[in-house]
């Protein structure tokens, strides 16, 4: 509170009196490492220019990043592109700049113009650099080249959370207990580090993946990672906690009206991973329960968010999961073969039968 109180004082003397940024580089580097997106923003103030002096593009940089948990992330990738645009910035908060709006433009899916500002930054060799080479890894991964994404995944270290990265690579083939894992490192590795966001997010991908494997064991998960979630303003972190909880609840759930309302809320924040995942939730849901048409209902729909190709192989896994043949070629490249990935996957829908079968 200390920090955001001086930044938010110092960005409106610097702002409105034309200053140097001075300590204010250094705090906005501090703001941004806990990912806990307090609102900074100092008041506007009449007759100022706007974007006219490094300080102003600093206010409006960090306004975006903190705002962007309460808004469409396209509005997020409007503001940043004019920052980006304004050229007043140091090189090292224009890479700011730059890697936040390519963060931005993988949320909404536009995935080329995402990778070239990655690449930007992690050829830059910054502060972002580490960061930039994980979205790098995040983006072949949604492209379906898991080899590719695993391989940079081993050389990202703490600085990248080569451990998080890792779990967003083996869950989707269905390795649950090894993704589990991972992401307890990568809390661990935020504890020790006292990055508080990168804690609460590492948690609720854990109990998303256990959500899967055991409901039982998943209910604390969750509420470990809503209280991590406690004061943090962490809108992604949060819709992932909601989803894993439909996923905890696959096979059981007496009503969708909880997935409508989730699929409103996660359209309001422009978020596709969320989109995609909630739908692949409600697909082992139908799976578990057998139901052909709902499923094969929920499998179109995932098909229509995915037909640019970012997360396209969670169709695949959906298929998998009801023992069902593709329905073409898939561009899915697995660390371990499409076989063992349809195996594991069509293990978790019988496994969760015969958890409700004992259940009741």
């Amino acid at each position: 509170m200390l920090l955001v109180g001086c930044l938010r004082q110092g960005l409106a003397l610097a702002r409105d009196f034309r200053l140097d940024l001075g300590w204010l580089t250094s705090a906005a580097w501090s703001y941004v490492s806990d990912s806990v997106w307090e609102p900074i923003a100092p008041p506007a103030r009449p007759n100022t220019e706007r974007s006219q002096t490094a300080a102003a593009a600093l206010v409006e940089l960090l306004s975006a990043l903190a705002r962007r948990q309460h808004e469409h992330r396209t509005v997020t990738a409007d503001r940043l592109t004019t920052v980006v645009n304004t050229g007043l910035l140091p090189t090292d908060l224009h890479e700011m700049a730059v890697y936040y709006l390519a963060k931005a433009q993988r949320d909404i899916g536009h995935s080329d113009a995402s990778r070239q500002g990655m690449q930007l930054v992690a050829d830059g060799g910054g502060r972002l650099a580490p960061a930039a080479r994980r979205g790098l890894a995040h983006l072949a991964r949604l492209a379906g080249d898991f080899p590719d994404a695993y391989d940079t995944a081993r050389t990202l270290g703490w600085e990248g959370r080569h451990h998080r990265v890792e779990g967003d690579i083996l869950w989707p083939h269905g390795d649950m207990e090894r993704a589990a894992a991972a992401y307890e490192a990568a809390r661990h590795e935020a504890e020790q580090h006292n990055v508080v966001g990168e804690r609460a997010t590492s948690q609720a991908q854990r109990a998303f993946v256990l959500a899967f494997t055991n409901p039982d064991a998943a209910d604390d998960e969750l509420h470990l990672a809503q209280q991590l979630l406690t004061g943090l303003g962490l809108r992604a972190t949060t819709l992932t906690t909601k989803i894993a909880a439909i996923v905890r609840d696959a096979g059981a759930i007496s009503s969708l009206e909880p997935v409508r309302l989730l699929r409103a809320e996660i359209s309001n924040a422009g978020l596709k991973a969320a989109e995609a995942a909630l739908e692949l939730a409600v697909c082992f849901h139908h799976a578990v329960r057998d139901d052909f048409d709902k499923l094969s209902a929920a499998i179109s729909r995932l098909q229509s968010l995915t037909r640019g190709g970012d997360y396209a192989y969670y169709v695949d896994i959906a298929r998998f999961m009801a023992d069902r043949a593709l329905s073409g070629d898939s561009a899915a490249r697995w660390l371990d073969g499409e076989q063992p990935t349809r195996s594991r996957w069509r293990s978790l829908v019988t496994v969760r039968r015969e958890y409700l079968r004992n259940a009741r």
